[in-house]
């Protein structure tokens, strides 16, 4: 694993809008993408701790598809060899994806990962609420180990994006009052179909891109657009903070190639 390396390695995946007949907008088949990044981790080498997929797993009104995104999790996870926790978004459907591992009980909860502490919430409604939030302050009133990080669909903030920058999580403070002076090292989200970097409460947010689309980032100050590209982050957790690496998917063909020498 890469904590030999000194740092800890969080694979983060986002809205992957898997559909019943494959294709999303007759071009994006969310399934075969998460065979994709499963190619990535095993010719690239990394070693993650953990892969997080932050919500949107399926497309709106494509319950039927919880099946085999469950099954395409499953070889995922063989496939890196580490757990793949995952967080419900508002294309879910809670019912049907209780069949998802980790969900039955409750969509969520806190999974350990050696001395890391991953927390899952759900914010499939658009926001957290009482309840939810008081069950996340009793988590975070004792430290875990190497701290806490935090998966949610929902980031607590806006897109620099007009249409979108409202779009963020409907009680966004209340959690970042929750979270403020805790163990929890990252917050990871998604929602936006693009990337986001920010701090607050002194608490870093990364918003990871989408393994679906890419908002077209120009769109207009009244609409959304989204083109073909598939992208998730790789989040080193490091001594000092952390980094944050977007990587596509797509394989352009290489303008040069060496090996390394040490």
């Amino acid at each position: 694993m890469s904590r030999a390396t000194g740092r800890l390695t969080v694979l983060h995946l986002s809205d992957v809008h898997a559909t019943v007949d494959g294709r999303l907008y007759d071009a994006v088949d969310g399934i075969e993408r998460l065979r994709m990044v499963g190619a990535y981790v095993r010719d690239a080498g990394i070693t993650p701790e953990a892969i997080v997929v932050t919500g949107d797993l399926v497309q709106r009104g494509h319950a039927a598809a919880y099946p085999a995104l469950r099954d395409a999790l499953a070889r995922l996870a063989d496939i890196t060899g580490v757990p793949v926790l995952t967080a419900l978004g508002n294309h879910d459907e809670p019912d049907a994806a209780r069949i998802l591992s980790g969900h039955a009980e409750s969509h969520h909860r806190v999974e350990l990962v050696d001395e890391l502490r991953f927390v899952l919430l759900d914010s499939s409604s658009g926001e957290l609420g009482d309840p939810q939030r008081a069950w996340l302050g009793d988590v975070l009133r004792s430290p875990h180990g190497a701290g806490t990080v935090i998966g949610l669909h929902h980031a607590p903030l806006g897109s620099p994006l007009p249409t979108l920058a409202r779009a963020g999580l409907r009680d966004a403070d209340a959690f970042l009052d929750t979270i403020a002076g805790s163990d929890v090292r990252a917050v990871l989200a998604g929602h936006f179909h693009h990337p986001l970097s920010a701090t607050l409460r002194g608490i870093p947010i990364s918003v990871g891109p989408s393994l679906a689309y890419h908002q077209v980032m120009d769109a207009g100050p009244d609409r959304v657009s989204g083109h073909d590209l598939a992208m998730f982050s790789l989040v080193h957790l490091l001594p000092e903070g952390i980094t944050v690496t977007n990587v596509g998917l797509d394989s352009p063909a290489p303008i040069f190639s060496s090996l390394l020498t040490r």
